[in-house]
């Protein structure tokens, strides 16, 4: 596969790993984006593993609980001025309202009713009087004895940048309590599962080839390298999943143990950031701007 020099652009970003070994680790793995950032992590090129696909997209995530069910919902727009606008910040609260409600996926809340027409036709509507595109993307819903919703960079009451929603058994009052800490917890550390059980089995064997590979490259003997690499994914576990991390509140405890501590149990929790997984091509500050009073 011939390597372009877009290919080598987006590894460099997604890495920090130097052009020169760059180009030698998407030869070695002929282009495969994926393979070539286990290449470089294996021979300690990569300063991060990072996503490859860049965070992009406007808009706003909107949250809402009621007794033990929470809903987290993603509506997308085209930039950040539109996000900022009282109605479009009034939409996301009364798709998020109507998500709590009545709704079980995306489609049936695209379906569902709001003042006397479908959320769709509503977007539709909306998307002609605001004159830019938007996209009803992601719906999240939580059930637990006790629901806890948390929002980052807040733009309004109950929707923001970052959406968390955390499930948990145990005293309301305590629940409610280590719930919010924990929420706040989630948003800044994105953990990948609830636990080591909860974890993608495919991203646990893509971990385990690459520490594998890592350690059997210090040239140990096979008796010292299976130690290491037993350490290594213990640790990587430690790293990922929510009741395993070290609390931000208090890092002496793990999410698990203060939770434990607290009388409660979480039992899951949701995480959306906007516009997370989307690519959209770059504009410059004034270009955007221009855009805008284009209409």
């Amino acid at each position: 596969m011939a390597i372009t020099a877009q290919m080598v652009k987006e590894l460099r970003e997604s890495t920090g790993a130097g052009m020169m070994d760059v180009k030698k680790a998407l030869t070695e793995t002929d282009g495969d984006m994926d393979a070539a950032v286990d290449w470089l992590r294996t021979k300690g090129l990569a300063k991060a593993a990072k996503k490859s696909g860049r965070v992009a997209a406007e808009g706003l995530v909107g949250v809402a609980v009621s007794g033990g069910k929470g809903v987290a919902i993603e509506l997308n727009s085209e930039t950040d001025f539109v996000a900022k606008n009282a109605d479009f910040q009034n939409l996301v609260r009364e798709i998020t309202k109507v998500a709590l409600d009545t709704a079980d996926s995306v489609e049936v809340l695209r379906a569902s009713h709001l003042n006397g027409k479908t959320v769709d036709e509503v977007l539709s509507e909306s998307i002609a009087r605001i004159g830019e595109n938007m996209n009803l993307r992601r719906l999240h819903i939580l059930e637990g004895d006790t629901v806890v919703s948390y929002v980052h960079n807040a733009a309004a009451d109950g929707m923001g940048k970052i959406g968390v929603l955390v499930a948990l058994k145990g005293p309301e009052e305590q629940a409610k309590v280590i719930g919010k800490q924990i929420a706040m917890h989630v948003a800044a550390t994105a953990p990948a599962s609830l636990s080591e059980a909860d974890l993608d089995p495919a991203l646990v064997e893509r971990e385990k080839a690459v520490l594998s590979e890592q350690a059997r490259e210090s040239g140990k003997p096979e008796a010292v390298i299976e130690k290491m690499i037993v350490g290594r994914m213990a640790k990587f576990f430690e790293e990922v999943t929510l009741l395993g991390q070290k609390f931000v509140i208090n890092p002496d405890v793990t999410v698990g143990q203060a939770a434990k501590d607290a009388g409660v149990e979480v039992t899951g929790f949701a995480r959306i950031v906007v516009g997370d997984g989307i690519e959209k091509e770059k504009e410059d500050f004034a270009a955007e701007v221009a855009k805008t009073l284009q209409g």
